[in-house]
């Protein structure tokens, strides 16, 4: 099964998936069961490269409360990271200074194990917000994983899950002018979901060469397409994290805006909005996604898109295939002022079903075998010109219920 299953992704041309554990040259990693969860569940995972000159670049939540790990790795030298240390069976948020220590403390250990700097240890943690990460555990979990350093992310994958159904990675063969680069990531996420970023881990790899700048760049912007882009219930996490590594392992300098730079680039955009995506079909018992498509002034798209994305009604319409169209129109008016009429025109599925504000439609049924597919694309067109945003989201089920009332008992 292809790894771009969604018709929302185009997949690069230049682009060849390979076994979706596979690592770029000059890269390993592991993942080890530590007991921070069930007993023989993997739950610590390192990532290491090998290269000296390895560069790196980051991104986090923008949430003002924020887990220890985000603020020890906003510490490092984020542009020269060598290694990574993640877990899951707590975020190691709300702990104050014996949470710092924590963080601390993984970054030391890793270091003095791999042979790198603590500056250059990057650590992210996810789980229950507010208890202890239980340090020794997890210490002697960086130590075995260490030790069982190999050539695949298969581990590292799984030790990073939650409420995940299962791991979301991939590796890709990128031809460049130059030559072929590997790529490859591997995401968790599944809930507190939230444009802006996601609930979510994302590290990415590649054996290309090039500064650290460019990395920055094309991460920047990469991630501004994929992971700021998604909704499973506009809930912003304390912990998110991406970290991208590049070894140079592959002797390819990608130079800045060169055909290089554009090639990998597309590669990395389409590698994470898959993977965002994934994230969202996730979504804590997901039934059906959704992609809204805003287009008007530049004042009022990116709110009204998110107003939708995290409308309750719209998203239990979405789960149960329901074609309740008033639902978009009524999340969409609350951005407006008072008093101000709400003129626009809606699609769904490229049925035109309101115009000029006014519905366009017979009859709902007609809506009934369009929104039942697995994926569902809006496009709502108001006043205005010059700006277009998009933002996909999952719906709301039962399952999402349940679980996050019962998620700490």
């Amino acid at each position: 099964m292809s790894f771009f299953g969604s018709r929302w992704v185009q997949a690069p041309a230049h682009a060849t998936e390979c076994d979706p554990t596979a690592l770029p040259r000059g890269f390993r990693a592991a993942g080890v069961a530590a007991g921070l969860k069930q007993p023989e569940a993997l739950d610590v995972g390192v990532l290491v490269s090998d290269c000296t000159d390895t560069v790196s670049a980051a991104r986090f939540t923008t949430n003002a409360r924020v887990g220890a790990p985000v603020i020890a790795s906003r510490e490092a030298d984020l542009a020269r990271l060598r290694a990574i240390v993640a877990n899951s069976g707590g975020s190691n948020t709300g702990d104050g200074q014996r949470g710092l220590d924590t963080a601390r403390a993984t970054q030391a250990l890793a270091a003095e194990l791999l042979g790198v700097g603590p500056a250059q240890v990057g650590v992210a943690s996810t789980g229950v917000i507010g208890t202890e990460l239980p340090r020794e555990p997890l210490l002697a979990g960086v130590r075995a994983a260490v030790g069982a350093l190999g050539e695949d992310a298969e581990g590292l994958s799984r030790a990073i899950l939650t409420s995940d159904r299962g791991p979301k990675r991939a590796c890709l063969e990128v031809t460049l002018r130059s030559g072929t680069v590997t790529l490859s990531a591997q995401a968790k996420g599944g809930g507190m979901i939230s444009p802006r970023f996601a609930t979510m881990f994302c590290f990415v790899q590649t054996d290309a060469a090039m500064s650290a700048a460019t990395l920055d760049l094309l991460t920047g912007v990469t991630v501004k397409r994929s992971f700021d882009r998604i909704s499973v219930d506009g809930q912003l996490s304390t912990s998110d994290t991406v970290f991208a590594l590049a070894s140079g392992a592959s002797g390819l300098w990608v130079a800045p805006e060169s055909e290089d730079e554009l090639r990998l680039g597309e590669a990395m955009d389409a590698l994470l909005r898959q993977l965002a995506l994934e994230i969202i079909h996730d979504g804590e018992g997901c039934k059906r996604v959704g992609r809204i498509v805003v287009r008007g002034g530049s004042e009022l798209v990116e709110s009204v898109a998110r107003a939708i994305a995290n409308s309750n009604l719209v998203k239990t319409a979405l789960h149960g295939g329901d074609p309740n169209f008033g639902r978009i129109l009524q999340a969409a008016g609350m951005v407006f002022p008072p008093g101000e009429g709400l003129i626009a025109d809606l699609e769904i599925e490229g049925r035109l079903v309101v115009s000029a504000g006014e519905a366009a439609l017979g009859e709902l049924s007609e809506l009934a075998p369009l929104v039942a597919r697995e994926e569902v694309e809006y496009v709502l067109t108001l006043p205005g010109s010059g700006a277009e945003t998009e933002v996909f989201f999952s719906d709301l089920s039962p399952e999402y219920v349940h679980f996050n009332a019962e998620y700490t008992t």
